[in-house]
């Protein structure tokens, strides 16, 4: 699998995977579907069961909603992060349970949302350090698990993907994503 690298803020803080065959980064990708009404509209049809089973939710019109809003939220905050923004704020463990650092560590940002219901939104990324990550793509997550879901393990075996090329490439941390971008041109502003 081959991929390049697209910087989404200047100051080379915050990178998205460009995946082979794509015209989109991975972040550019994911603003769109989760702006797409008809998208979103087939999307709730076939996930009826999780949605409302999960979130108590039975109209997908309010699911689209929701939707919508969270987004447009999610991208204000991503497109507007300021220099002095902590991104290890927005970021966390992708699994809920672990405490400590990890060599290229899988990570997800969500809204922390407290009308209604918690967000479904997921962005996910490899951590390269500390305020510092690259988005492999996102997921509508109507589940506990990512595993329970052929959508939601997709972007898992994503993330795996990338952290697999990554330290292909012997890179494990933004220093030497840097040296990368830099020696092969794998990148673009």
């Amino acid at each position: 699998m081959s991929m390049t690298f697209e910087k989404i803020i200047e100051d080379g803080r915050l990178w998205a995977v460009r995946y082979d065959g794509e015209t989109e980064n991975a972040l550019g990708n994911l603003f769109e579907q989760w702006s797409d009404v008809e998208w979103l509209r087939q999307f709730f049809k076939e996930n009826m069961d999780d949605l409302t089973s999960y979130f108590k939710i039975t109209d997908v019109n309010d699911a689209i909603w929701d939707t919508l809003e969270d987004s447009d939220c999610l991208q204000c905050l991503i497109m507007d992060i300021s220099p002095e923004a902590d991104l290890d704020k927005l970021f966390m463990p992708l699994e809920n349970y672990r405490t400590a650092d990890m060599v290229l560590g899988m990570e997800k940002a969500r809204l922390k949302r407290t009308v209604r219901h918690s967000s479904w939104l997921r962005i996910y990324a490899i951590k390269l350090a500390d305020g510092v990550y690259i988005i492999t793509g996102g997921a509508i997550k109507l589940t506990l698990r990512m595993d329970e879901r052929e959508h939601t393990k997709a972007e898992l075996a994503k993330m795996e993907k990338v952290r697999r090329y990554l330290l292909d490439e012997n890179i494990i941390d933004d220093e030497g994503f840097v040296d990368y971008v830099n020696e092969t041109g794998a990148a673009s502003a």
